[in-house]
């Protein structure tokens, strides 16, 4: 009897080459598109966003041609709460999240994750740059880095457990090239091989947070005052979920001199603007850790950190504290470290682990 594995079809060519080499190693293959949202909900016209009817067909079709069955599920409730709720929440609270994070953990690897378990698949297939390996000395699996160092995605995954790596595949994760891809998909004939790739945030696909948040919302966020580090008034914001740490473009000042987001002070309704060396710091603290390479460490341990998707890794320490929370103290000075936004942890291609910034 051949192994099941659910594959999570995007529509995409990643996840449609997946899909194909699931194929050909001999498993029975099931597909399953994640409807998310409607597109009027988000106020995109379909051609902006994913989700789409087009997406859908894209993955009907090349489950067609690959003989797969193919189902599409509403989770649209589960993503609403789980996704843009945390997501609008985090800016209120004055944080800059990262839903695609979130959507891979509670979506993905968690609901997604519970139905292959109900069709009785031995694994979940996406189309992600990363890998997984099992270390026969520690007894674990780990996450690495892809082969594809312009592509990896690991930094998004940091959140996986032991169970969700062991029934996990990523067929892309030893592709250098996106192009070895795409190549792929066009000898299979599949209608995407020469598709765009998706969104960062599929569901704010002009990356106006601020207007996406106040449409969905229904609130208003109230305007206040920019003041530098001594409290002196430089103009006014427009609204504090429209800023996060770092920026400089988009604040609407005439300033003698370039003037940056250093902290947003909700009691008060203020923007804190400072120069670009008051926004390094050599240390922060982390929540909501999850080792993957090793159990919690009693001691301090020695890592390449990554503050950003596109951030480069820094040299620092990682300790546990006494609380559970989980400090990063850094070799030389990170520029906007940021609350919300994910510390991951590297040895070498390894991911060690991850948490949230606090």
């Amino acid at each position: 009897m051949n192994k099941k594995a659910l594959i999570a079809m995007s529509g995409g060519v990643d996840s449609s080459v997946s899909a194909a080499l699931m194929c050909e190693k001999g498993y029975e293959c099931i597909g399953v598109t994640m409807k998310l949202y409607e597109n009027e909900d988000i106020g995109e016209p379909c051609e902006k966003a994913c989700c789409t009817l087009s997406d859908v067909e894209d993955a009907r079709s090349v489950c067609h041609k690959l003989g797969m069955r193919y189902y599409v599920s509403n989770f649209k409730e589960d993503f609403s709460r789980q996704v843009i709720d945390r997501f609008i929440h985090a800016y209120e609270v004055g944080a800059t999240p990262n839903p695609c994070i979130d959507c891979n953990r509670f979506m993905k690897f968690a609901r997604l994750y519970h139905r292959a378990k109900e069709q009785d698949c031995d694994t979940i297939v996406t189309g992600h740059y990363a890998r997984i390996d099992y270390d026969e000395e520690k007894g674990r699996y780990l996450l690495k880095k892809s082969a594809n160092v312009a592509k990896d995605q690991s930094y998004v995954l940091y959140f996986m457990t032991q169970d969700q790596l062991a029934h996990t595949c990523f067929p892309l994760g030893e592709y250098s090239d996106k192009e070895q891809v795409r190549a792929v998909a066009e000898k299979y004939g599949f209608v995407n091989a020469r598709k765009h790739d998706s969104q960062d945030i599929c569901f704010v696909p002009d990356g106006n947070y601020g207007n996406f948040i106040e449409e969905y919302s229904g609130k208003t966020y109230p305007p206040g005052d920019f003041v530098d580090l001594d409290g002196n008034v430089l103009g006014q914001h427009k609204g504090l979920i429209r800023y996060t740490i770092g920026q400089r473009k988009g604040l609407g000042l005439a300033l003698p001199a370039p003037m940056y987001v250093y902290a947003k002070d909700l009691e008060n309704n203020r923007v804190i603007l400072s120069s670009e060396k008051e926004l390094f710091t050599d240390k922060l603290c982390a929540t909501d850790f999850n080792w993957i390479a090793y159990e919690q460490p009693d001691k301090p341990v020695r890592v390449m950190a990554k503050t950003r998707y596109h951030a480069k890794e820094a040299a620092a320490w990682a300790e546990v504290m006494p609380d559970g929370k989980v400090e990063i103290t850094f070799d030389e000075p990170q520029r906007a470290i940021t609350t919300g936004q994910a510390v991951v942890l590297y040895d070498g291609d390894v991911v060690v682990g991850g948490g949230t910034i606090h």
